[in-house]
């Protein structure tokens, strides 16, 4: 990144999956579901030990235009993912992999990877400051009303300062800076694809596990609605006086949906047939407790307020640092990075019914 002086800154469709390199059709009822496995945001091509921040950052940004494949391109053409101070520092001072200038680091800079350290030569910490940065400027761009592609407005920020794009009413033009700005929007735009990889549902094998996790995925794009769901697919839910409101009225008594409960017991059934709510199916199946290094799909793990009794959260382990849930009152089924699931320090443990 360069900041430049100057200026302050219900039909039936057909669900496609990977299934041991071969293409599967699976037939899906829900009006709600979502053709395609998550939104096109799946991700390839990066080192490894960049994919997980990636795509976090990604889950962090609720802004459609943020993509995993986005923010690997803009990382390529900071640094080429490189790390060390000597690739990863640039004439004009910029720092690390995201390629942050001090003063702009001091703004978005976090200790996101818990090391103990705030650093732009931290991978994690960089990732996702660049994440949490072009989130703020694409909301920033749709709010301008400047015409073009928003993400290119928002690149242009990243690069020269949002002052510039302000000068310019929009992505500053060739003769800016020596091309510096416009050419930089113009390769991470066109590298994009280069980065667009598979979803991140990609089942493979065969068993109860990826068997339950296929027919969860038939669901993702499903809403989100407390109390609703069934092992015969998606219902209306109800309020509890706590739970499944939404904006003040009871947004689950006229919402088709699952919680995240009757998700993994829909996932599971007939085949195996689990308790309705998240506790009892931790005791259905904690005799074959799976650590989170051997977890394999379709694993249920659990997010509990410290014990068995309070377990609250349930999900499906797709794979890949990813799970499969339902999350929340207002959210739809979705595929996120088990980390960013729920609150880690709520991580209960995890099983294999």
């Amino acid at each position: 990144m360069k900041v430049f002086a100057g200026i302050t800154g219900a039909i039936m469709i057909l669900l496609t999956l990977v299934v041991g390199g071969a293409m599967l059709f699976i037939a899906a009822e829900s009006n709600a579901a979502a053709v395609g496995t998550d939104g096109g945001h799946g991700l390839q091509g990066v080192p490894q030990e960049f994919r997980e921040w990636i795509l976090r950052a990604d889950a962090e940004c609720p802004d459609p235009e943020i993509t995993p494949a986005l923010l690997a391109a803009q990382l390529y053409q900071e640094s080429k993912f490189k790390t060390s101070r000597d690739e990863a520092t640039s004439h004009a001072g910029a720092q690390g992999p995201a390629q942050f200038m001090p003063d702009t680091w001091t703004s978005w800079g976090r200790d996101s990877d818990g090391n103990g350290q705030n650093s732009p030569w931290d991978i994690g910490d960089a990732v996702i400051a660049q994440g949490r940065m072009m989130c703020s400027l694409i909301q920033t761009a749709k709010r301008s009303g400047y015409s073009g592609d928003v993400r290119a407005l928002a690149l242009a920020g990243y690069n020269a300062g949002w002052g510039w794009v302000d000068e310019y009413d929009g992505v500053p033009p060739r003769s800016f800076a020596g091309g510096e700005t416009y050419d930089y929007v113009q390769a991470i735009l066109a590298s994009i694809p280069r980065f667009e990889g598979q979803g991140r549902l990609q089942v493979s094998g065969k068993g109860n596990g990826p068997d339950a996790l296929r027919r969860a995925g038939t669901r993702l794009g499903t809403p989100y609605s407390w109390g609703g769901g069934s092992p015969a697919g998606p219902t209306t839910g109800f309020c509890d006086g706590v739970n499944g409101y939404l904006n003040g009225s009871c947004s689950a008594s006229r919402t088709a949906g699952f919680d995240c409960s009757s998700l993994v017991q829909y996932a599971y059934w007939p085949s195996t047939q689990l308790p309705r709510t998240a506790a009892p199916q931790f005791g259905a199946t904690s005799s074959r407790p799976v650590a989170r290094a051997d977890l394999k799909p379709g694993d249920l793990l659990f997010w509990s307020h410290g014990s068995a009794e309070s377990i609250y959260h349930v999900a499906l382990y797709a794979g890949d640092g990813n799970v499969l849930h339902a999350p929340r009152t207002g959210k739809n089924v979705e595929v996120v990075p088990l980390a960013n699931a729920m609150p880690e320090g709520d991580y209960f443990g995890a099983t294999r019914p």
